[in-house]
């Protein structure tokens, strides 16, 4: 399919421009492939749309075979000798690629660290709330640190803390390994779990 584009100038008035462009070809640089008028190779090596060899070939006459066929010639490997070109849908292809690049982001999993803050004091209920947290956000594939924060007169017990920090580790052994082991940074102890690897069951 093409498309005529007229501009006639004001002054004079005979000048005149016919502007013929392929539809296929407009914003040709920002692809990342070589198509239709934009391949100029003097020897082509044409693949049909089945997948048929058709031979080598003018980059001129691989493109009239593609038009005859109101399909696209497409350079899919320009380092070969000579260059292969294969006929087809390219808009087609270039939908279908990006709904595959939009569905894979989409699967991605973006591995985040969640945080889980206990205190020295910490209640028993309290506790398994914030372990079942923490197992949930492992399971889930995230990375997860564990803080104590201690005040005032709390920092003459940091074994306290140390001590929530591996039963909380110890909890979460079937899921998770220790990053790294508790360390004291000012009035903060901080513990990092990793979720294990889960292995494939067939």
């Amino acid at each position: 399919m093409r498309a005529e584009v007229y501009v006639r100038a004001s002054e004079p008035a005979f000048l005149f421009f016919n502007i013929r462009f392929n539809w296929r070809c407009f914003c040709i640089s920002s692809m990342e492939h070589q198509i239709n008028e934009d391949i100029r190779d003097s020897e082509v090596r044409l693949i049909d749309a089945d997948g048929t060899q058709l031979g080598i070939m003018s980059a001129e006459e691989a493109l009239k075979v593609a038009e005859e066929k109101e399909m696209d010639l497409v350079k899919i490997s320009p380092n070969a000798k000579p260059p292969v070109c294969r006929i087809m849908d390219y808009g087609k292809y270039r939908f279908e690629q990006a709904k595959r690049e939009k569905e894979a982001r989409k699967n991605q999993h973006i591995v985040e660290i969640k945080e889980i803050r206990l205190s020295p004091g910490i209640g028993a209920n309290d506790f398994a709330v914030k372990l079942k947290n923490g197992q949930k956000f492992l399971k889930e594939g995230n990375r997860v640190k564990v803080a104590v924060r201690f005040r005032g007169r709390e920092m003459a017990h940091t074994e306290i803390g140390e001590e929530l920090l591996l039963k909380f580790a110890e909890e979460c052994a079937d899921i998770a390994s220790v990053d790294k082991s508790p360390k004291l940074d000012g009035r903060h102890m901080t513990m990092h779990l990793s979720p294990k690897q889960q292995k494939a069951t067939n």
